[in-house]
């Protein structure tokens, strides 16, 4: 099947307060004393667009949002804000430094925040690859990607709005190479930054439901014990988020349950903190609707965060876009906003109590 990057720009061309339990609180779900960690967030995925035109130019090939989309999420309560960006826009070529411009529009992205009282995850959109070339081949060595992601954390480590490291979106198709491209980035960041969360996406597009099978091999170490695993979650028939007009009917209600629950009974059973980093359904299904509410409060229950693809400049009438139209709220919001008020006090979800029998030998 076509990648989540094909599919998410064709259709684009188209057209926490308290982070875990041993962090500091600064991911208040709202202003209430009565609030938890913020478990509903936005991906501001515009900065995305037309991966193909590289470097390509800011305002046509890709957008980065205005202080308007900050104030239009911070209204509706959402201060969770995962933001994609591409490597190669960043770091024209591997043995150069950083493009000044772009970084310039990153920070100005993490001031919005900050100035709407809203985290960001800054997350690399670019599936294990550089200009095509896998990280871990020749051409895209390990220190390349320790390299890039030693140098973003230098300059952002200290920015009041930075949430997290999303050091890679969706890798696929890696040869096994991905565990060693995650622990190298890892390795870089906590030689300038042990405070920071790391979130660390797993193979085969970091889905969810298919995590436990493709994903065995990848647990990181990490001195600051602060990684979050993140897994990704479609519900249409083969996963990918290319929703066809025959999906949007006779949809099981439970179908975003049972595709996050592979996901969150591996976090269990390794003692792991979890964030859903995309999910997104068409606005005009309420068979949709009802499943994505179902498995948002299945998230809840454990604590786990999740962020909303997509909203941000540049989606026009994409099915899935939770941009206001016609100045009138898409039906997903809704749904989105019943979900902020929790009681969480840390990312979940809690680890599986062993049985004595499970229990390693003292």
């Amino acid at each position: 099947m076509n990648s989540f990057f094909e599919r998410r720009t064709l259709s684009a061309a188209l057209a926490l307060g308290l982070c875990l339990g041993w962090m500091a609180p600064t991911l208040a779900a709202n202003d209430t004393d009565e609030a938890g960690i913020a478990l509903v967030g936005i991906n501001l995925s515009a900065a995305g667009f037309a991966p193909g035109a590289l470097p390509g130019k800011h305002g046509t090939n890709y957008f980065f949002p205005e202080k308007k989309h900050f104030a239009y999420y911070q209204e509706k309560g959402i201060e969770l804000i995962r933001f994609p960006f591409i490597w190669e826009r960043l770091q024209h070529d591997l043995d150069k430094g950083l493009n000044f411009d772009y970084l310039r529009l990153l920070e100005r992205t993490l001031d919005y925040a900050e100035e709407h009282g809203q985290k960001v995850i800054l997350d690399m959109h670019n599936y294990a690859r550089y200009k095509g070339d896998i990280i871990g081949s020749p051409n895209v060595p390990y220190e390349a990607f320790a390299d890039v992601w030693r140098q973003l954390a230098e300059k952002f480590k200290d920015h009041p709005a930075l949430l997290g490291y999303d050091i890679m979106n969706e890798p696929h198709g890696t040869a096994g190479l991905w565990p060693g491209a995650a622990q190298a980035a890892v390795d870089a960041i906590r030689e300038v930054d042990d405070e920071t969360l790391i979130f660390i996406e797993g193979e085969r597009w970091s889905s969810a439901y298919h995590w436990p099978k493709v994903n065995k091999n990848l647990l990181i170490e990490d001195p600051a014990d602060r990684v979050v695993y993140e897994g990704h979650l479609y519900f249409d028939p083969d996963f990918s988020g290319r929703y066809q007009k025959g999906d949007f009917e006779n949809v099981d209600p439970m179908i975003g349950v049972e595709r996050a629950r592979p996901f969150v009974e591996w976090l269990k059973a390794n003692g792991q903190k979890g964030f859903l980093g995309e999910y997104g359904i068409p606005g005009d299904s309420p068979a949709m609707l009802e499943a994505m509410d179902n498995m948002l409060a299945y998230l809840n229950e454990h604590c786990v965060p999740s962020a909303y693809w997509a909203g941000g400049p540049g989606w026009g009438d994409y099915a899935l876009s939770v941009e206001p139209r016609d100045g009138k709220d898409r039906p997903q919001m809704a749904v989105l906003q019943k979900h902020l008020e929790n009681d969480c006090t840390e990312f979940g979800p809690e680890p599986a109590v062993q049985t004595p029998e499970q229990a390693p030998d003292a």
